[in-house]
């Protein structure tokens, strides 16, 4: 199986994380009637933006790789599970509960059927009149 090559320019096609977008705008707003001075609020720009990458980048250099590298045990811990132990073990309980289902099956016919016959037709003797 060859690995598909990193895309580093979309790092989330899928839209996992479009709960976390967290550009300046996204965060921070002044209303009408509520501004600061121009400069502050581009400088405030500035820093937020660079405080968050600065910090991210830290953060992912620091720990992305032994994070990474739990996911992706975690995972294959999962796909183990239902590969060897998951599935078969589906597969002997149904064939188990086959079996339980003919046994079942013929209890009926032969114990209950009898029975429940004998009881319909004792029933369908039975008249009413309306006096």
């Amino acid at each position: 199986m060859t690995e598909k090559e990193v895309d580093l320019v979309m790092r989330d096609p899928n839209d996992l994380n479009k709960h976390v977008r967290v550009n300046f705008e996204d965060v921070l707003g002044e209303p009408d009637g509520a501004h600061s001075i121009d400069c502050v609020w581009s400088l405030s720009n500035k820093c937020f933006n660079g405080g968050k990458n600065c910090c991210y980048k830290l953060l992912t250099t620091l720990c992305g790789l032994c994070i990474a590298l739990y996911w992706g045990c975690m995972f294959a811990q999962i796909t183990f599970d239902q590969v060897w132990c998951v599935t078969p073990g589906l597969r002997t309980c149904s064939i188990y509960a086959g079996c339980c289902q003919k046994f079942i099956g013929i209890f009926v016919q032969c114990c209950l059927a009898p029975i429940c016959e004998t009881c319909g037709l004792i029933f369908s003797k039975i008249s009413m009149s309306k006096n």
